[in-house]
């Protein structure tokens, strides 16, 4: 069963940090691309970074110098470190699996991805 799990959200005051982490099985993922998307009440979703199968990573600017994703994939496991959070951070956050997702040719951010797990809220407060 192809599976994505999110852990790793909860509250925090303006400035602090979490780390997001989500588990995948059912299948071989190190051909993916991976990405971590969000979406708050009342607006779209949106890309927040993703790293593909030959590690090169890509971030939105609003969380760039902020945020650092990576991957393990011997675990099937990718991981998003939410440094300096601002209360607009605040969302539902989604992990993504994609094999034609590109980071370098950055259609990641179109959020075309085929597999998400179910979500884990972050909630940053001032």
């Amino acid at each position: 069963q192809v599976q994505l799990v999110e852990s790793g959200g909860g509250s925090v005051q303006a400035g602090g940090s979490l780390r997001l982490s989500c588990a995948a099985s059912g299948y071989t993922w190190s051909g993916y691309c991976m990405g971590w998307f969000r979406q708050a009440p009342g607006k779209q979703r949106e890309g927040v970074a993703a790293v593909d199968s030959d590690g090169n990573t890509g971030y939105a600017d609003s969380v760039k110098g902020r945020f650092t994703v990576s991957r393990d994939n011997a675990k099937n496991t990718l991981d998003l470190q939410m440094n300096g959070l601002k209360p607009e951070d605040t969302a539902m956050y989604y992990c993504a699996a994609d094999i034609w997702s590109s980071v370098v040719g950055g259609t990641w951010a179109l959020g075309r991805f085929g597999h998400w797990g179910q979500g884990t809220q972050v909630t940053v407060s001032s």
